[in-house]
């Protein structure tokens, strides 16, 4: 059987990992803040970031979120010779029968219009879809960047977007969690991943954004927050340096010493341990 499609097995920690504290989730804001910041003053530094040869990478915003969110991504990406792509779907509400017709269609379109695989970045719920995406259709698929996204999210209590998203439940084109709801999301990919989580997410529990590493999988721990990991300087640079490798010659992330510290070992999926 397809490694890929095998039946995924939650560990005990997967059942008892809870939502950030309160503490945690309400430093979101002012973090948020600092990164935004942290990636206007190393603008001029990120110009060093590996480049790429032009292929279409398509941009999914999380819960609530728009194209407008991924805009500083995109345009770091444009400017490192990547092809971005926004998303074109408004508000991210949750799985609508527009984005579960719309993505399919886009990520054909665009490898079409290309001539090329889409790698696909997703940030939080965005990077479930992302994962559906290439459970569906491999064969457009270069390689998945997920960001802090929950992809093996068990139940409600560990997110505290939880209420954000039922809230959109009556517009959802099938009900349910958004894991259960997109279903193949925490099985293993068939084509090359990186999951880029942080033990400092305020949003959801950060043991559902990483899983056992393989051949063409990864996980990378950084120190971010849930909502300006798509800021930060130093995941920017390794959002370029995965999407920078030729096709077909993906190998694991090695950061630069100078960088280093910024990217803690990551951690088992399958053990528990202590948040920072």
């Amino acid at each position: 059987m397809n490694t890929a499609l095998e039946e995924f097995r939650p560990s005990a920690a997967d059942e008892a990992a809870a939502a950030p504290s309160t503490l945690v989730a309400a430093a979101e804001v002012p973090r948020v803040v600092l990164a935004v910041d942290a990636y206007v003053l190393a603008s001029p530094l990120l110009r060093l970031a590996p480049r790429g040869d032009g292929h279409p990478v398509l941009v999914l915003p999380g819960l609530l979120a728009g194209d407008w969110s991924t805009l500083a991504l995109r345009r770091f990406l444009r400017r490192q010779g990547f092809h971005p792509y926004k998303w074109h779907l408004g508000r991210n509400v949750g799985p609508t029968a527009a984005v579960r017709a719309e993505l399919p269609a886009a990520i054909e379109r665009i490898s079409r219009r290309n001539r090329s695989t889409v790698s696909v970045i997703g940030w939080s719920l965005g990077g479930i879809y992302a994962r559906d995406l290439a459970h569906q259709h491999p064969e457009h698929i270069r390689q998945v960047i997920t960001l802090a996204s929950p992809y093996r999210l068990r139940t409600p209590g560990q997110s505290r977007a939880h209420n954000a998203y039922h809230r959109y439940s009556h517009l959802h084109a099938v009900e349910g969690d958004p894991a259960q709801v997109t279903g193949m999301s925490p099985h293993p990919l068939s084509v090359p991943s990186t999951s880029i989580y942080s033990r400092m997410d305020g949003i959801v529990a950060w043991q559902h954004c990483i899983e056992p590493e393989s051949e063409q999988s990864e996980n990378l721990r950084v120190r971010s927050s849930h909502l300006g990991i798509g800021f930060d300087p130093h995941v920017l640079y390794a959002i370029a340096d995965r999407l920078a490798q030729p096709e077909g010659e993906w190998s694991p992330f090695a950061p630069p010493k100078a960088l280093a510290p910024l990217f803690p070992a990551p951690d088992n999926p399958h053990q528990e341990v202590l948040d920072e």
